[in-house]
């Protein structure tokens, strides 16, 4: 355990010294949802989707944007280290392979975690909407959801061919799914066979079960939500086991 936590603290360290990582992953979403909630909000006579999108759908949109910055973070690094013999270097060492990985998982939950604690007080500052939500669960909807689009990450990360390509490729991966998640346009007005890709992605997952928990519903009302999270971790974690590669 130990060693979890000292890999875990270096690799914080590491990534808080790289401006550009830090800015994208931390203060973008939040500045980005108080701009949209403010220049959006405040129109004189905004429309009933333009209101439900700014009370609801932009929430959740910037909080998809936190879990998604990380998980194309976790890809990167993953890439660079593998590229540059950091991975291999690492997997010589006591430590366990599942601990090394756990602890760069464990630092992008922290990172995760801290930005949304900023959105909550930007939020609460300048946000013309009252945010009457709890906190809690929609951390533990956050953590959830950003574990299970992780082990989508860590299969990507195992496949991608060097670290040059990581962040152009997850990001082709991740962002189309964040349109097909029913964030912007409802699934059931998708074409059929949108509508039944959308239902093999977790992004659809985790938007549903994050826009029900901003509006205040039970986590029994998203057991599928959640169920569909946990087989889309369970199956590209075995996956990524198989396909990983340490150099």
């Amino acid at each position: 355990m130990s060693g979890l936590w000292n890999l875990a603290w270096l690799e914080i360290k590491i990534f808080a010294r790289e401006p550009l990582g830090f800015i994208s992953t931390i203060i973008i979403p939040v500045i980005m949802f108080v701009v949209m909630g403010r220049s959006l909000g405040g129109r004189a006579d905004p429309s009933e989707r333009l209101r439900t999108f700014v009370s609801a759908d932009l929430p959740v949109f910037a909080v998809m944007l936190i879990a998604l910055n990380a998980v194309l973070s976790l890809v990167t690094i993953i890439a660079i280290y593998r590229e540059s013999g950091i991975l291999k270097r690492l997997r010589a060492t006591p430590l366990r392979p599942h601990t090394i990985l756990t602890a760069h998982v464990l630092v992008k939950l922290i990172f995760t975690s801290v930005t949304l604690v900023l959105l909550a007080l930007a939020g609460r500052r300048f946000y013309p909407v009252a945010l009457d939500v709890s906190w809690f669960s929609l951390a533990a909807a956050l953590i959830v959801s950003s574990v299970s689009i992780m082990s989508l990450g860590f299969l990507v990360a195992s496949l991608v061919p060097t670290a040059r390509f990581a962040q152009p490729i997850g990001t082709l991966i991740l962002y189309p799914m964040l349109g097909m998640s029913g964030l912007f346009v409802p699934i059931d007005s998708m074409p059929p066979a949108m509508q039944t890709l959308a239902h093999f992605l977790p992004l659809t997952y985790a938007v549903s079960l994050l826009r029900g928990i901003w509006l205040g519903e039970g986590w029994l009302a998203h057991g599928w939500d959640v169920a569909g999270l946990a087989l889309v971790c369970a199956v590209c974690t075995a996956l990524s086991s198989r396909v990983f590669r340490w150099e």
